[in-house]
């Protein structure tokens, strides 16, 4: 992986602690929208997190591939995770 893995390790541990958070909010029986936000905010960050790799895949991966064919093939495998978002 070519991503900045500390960041991408941050952003991942915050979304880690922000799912435990809803798991308690659920718990506790806390309001609907206010766990619909928790989720927003996570998606958000996973969200950020995937830019990120997917960036670093474009900049790294596709950049550097040696032959036309390869950099045909990386950009493939990048519309081919675009068409599942």
């Amino acid at each position: 992986m070519r991503a900045d893995k500390k960041k991408v390790v941050r952003l991942l541990k915050t979304a880690r602690g922000q799912i435990d958070g809803i798991f308690n909010m659920i718990e506790e029986d806390r309001y609907c929208m206010d766990i619909s936000h928790q989720l927003m905010a996570t998606e958000a960050i996973i969200h950020k997190v995937n830019k990120e790799i997917l960036a670093a895949h474009m900049k790294g991966c596709v950049a550097e591939a040696s032959t036309p064919e390869e950099v045909e093939l990386k950009i493939d495998e990048l519309i081919h995770i675009l068409d599942k978002l």
